[in-house]
């Protein structure tokens, strides 16, 4: 308890970056004591990553799935001490509505994945999933108008928007299925994905506690409980990062690469596209730089090439780094580095404007 309140009292229960520091601690002792009995619940159960069942593969022995339980646990005990205490009720709500949705719907995603992990679904299957949980999701809304959902976009270095009306719910389940699905796509590589996905979590606390009581109407409040759940996000993903950097002892599997996805990207809307115009569409666009490039170098590849954009290959980032001759650490280490370099860059913009 002592250990707690010295880390809660380098910034106030809302703000600052004490409580999310203290969260993102918590998350990652949680993930890291789950990962080892969810995989020997992998192993049991038969979920397992088998390197022979295509070349895509680069391991050399079967790996566990069902990382994204051991995340999944983390993010939720983390937010499940934390939250109460930064918005103690009556006076506030630890769990606005869209925060439950993200969480129950973030759940769900995790039991799916942990199925896809068995049978491996279908990528039509997986397409429908994702945008229902991009369209379920705007629905976990309150009268204060706090729900996960693009309602416009700003023009970059201007102070304009541009309303989307009733295009908001397709283009946010898009968006949301966008950010899942690259997520999921650049976990290839040892440390890849949840490394990643530490470095753009944490930018979002920097960004959310840097714009709070600068972002308008009813999200001005929120930056702070942004800033705690991306905080959750970091520590469960560095927590996981522990057995899961080269030579790995457990991959996420396609529930820890939902449940990383899903949350980034809600957590994005929410905060990131609340503020100001002039940079609202770069800040997404930043943080998760990296997975997105690679995504659309892969399905411009695959379109000349004549193959469907849906169809597993070696063309992702990694696998060409990999064919040059580097390392899985070497390759991991320079997508971090291109990562740090993207964030860094909208960091730099944000502190200067705020």
């Amino acid at each position: 308890m002592e250990a707690w309140q010295l880390l809660a009292k380098a910034g106030s229960s809302t703000g600052g970056f004490g409580t999310p520091l203290a969260t993102g601690v918590i998350a990652a002792i949680v993930t890291s004591l789950v990962t080892p009995l969810v995989r020997k619940l992998a192993f049991a159960k038969g979920a397992i990553d088998d390197p022979k069942r295509d070349d895509r593969r680069i391991h050399k022995e079967p790996l566990p799935r069902w990382g994204g339980i051991a995340i999944y646990a983390g993010i939720l005990v983390a937010l499940a001490i934390v939250l109460p205490y930064a918005f103690p009720p009556p006076n506030s709500s630890p769990f606005p509505p869209y925060m439950i949705g993200i969480v129950l719907i973030g759940g769900l995603l995790v039991f799916v994945g942990a199925l896809d992990d068995l049978y491996q679904y279908s990528a039509k299957i997986q397409l429908l999933l994702l945008l229902a949980a991009g369209v379920g999701i705007q629905f976990f809304g309150s009268r204060l108008g706090l729900h996960v959902q693009v309602k416009t976009i700003g023009i970059p270095m201007t102070t304009d928007h541009i309303s989307l009306a009733y295009l908001a719910i397709p283009l946010t389940a898009i968006y949301i299925f966008v950010i899942t699905k690259t997520m999921d796509t650049i976990d290839g590589v040892d440390g890849l994905a949840s490394g990643i996905a530490t470095i753009a979590a944490t930018t979002l606390v920097i960004i959310a506690v840097y714009t709070e009581g600068h972002v308008a109407g009813a999200a001005r409040g929120e930056q702070p409980r942004i800033a705690i759940t991306a905080a959750a996000i970091a520590g469960a993903s560095l927590g996981f990062l522990r057995h899961n950097y080269n030579p790995a002892k457990i991959i996420m599997g396609t529930g820890g690469a939902y449940i990383l996805g899903f949350m980034l990207a809600c957590l994005s809307v929410v905060g990131a596209f609340k503020t100001a115009a002039a940079i609202a569409m770069i800040i997404p666009i930043c943080v998760f730089g990296v997975p997105l490039i690679d995504a659309m170098q892969v399905v411009i590849r695959r379109r000349l090439s004549g193959v469907p954009i849906t169809q597993a290959d070696k063309r992702h980032v990694h696998h060409i780094l990999l064919s040059k001759g580097l390392s899985q650490r070497q390759t991991v280490l320079v997508l971090y580095a291109a990562a740090l370099l993207l964030c860094g860059a909208v960091l730099l913009i944000v502190v200067r404007r705020y």
